[in-house]
């Protein structure tokens, strides 16, 4: 009788855990709709392609939140202190696909469009180039774990 009631009580429990653990990893869904970039660095390596020859390294979280009624982006780093900032010439159909003319000069984030929720490389004056993995991937490697050699895997 116990036996059933725990396993009964017990199994929609865990699968709702499992099913909330999948979402979180997956980065489908943020509380304030927002989209974060997760960056890698190669560490006693270089890069070629997407492939380190030494260890990757969790590097910095860029994180956008767009606003399709205003048409601006706004970007930070998270868990530093560098500055915020904002694109306002954008066209931003959602907080998933977007892109914005940015002005001349550096800029302190990774790249000025998203297409179906990835960051687009080689935006004119955006910060240096950068590697994105996955949400779990980045966790992982900053948790230690060093099995990994490609940043998109």
């Amino acid at each position: 009788m116990i036996r059933r009631f725990l396993t009964a009580g017990l199994t929609p429990l865990l699968l709702l855990s499992f099913a909330a653990f999948v979402i979180w990893v997956s980065d489908r869904v943020t509380l304030q709709g927002e989209r974060t970039v997760y960056t890698v660095s190669c560490a006693d390596g270089e890069w070629v392609g997407a492939r380190c020859s030494g260890v990757l390294m969790a590097a910095e979280r860029y994180a956008f939140r767009a606003s399709a009624s205003r048409n601006e982006v706004f970007h930070w780093i998270r868990g530093t202190k560098a500055p915020s900032g904002m694109f306002t010439d954008c066209t931003v159909k959602d907080r998933d696909n977007w892109s914005c003319r940015i002005p001349m000069g550096p800029s302190e984030t990774a790249t000025c469009a998203m297409v179906k929720g990835n960051p687009t490389p080689g935006c004119r004056s955006a910060a240096v180039p950068f590697h994105d993995v996955p949400k779990w991937k980045w966790w992982a490697i900053r948790a230690g774990l060093t099995l990994f050699k490609d940043a998109r895997d």
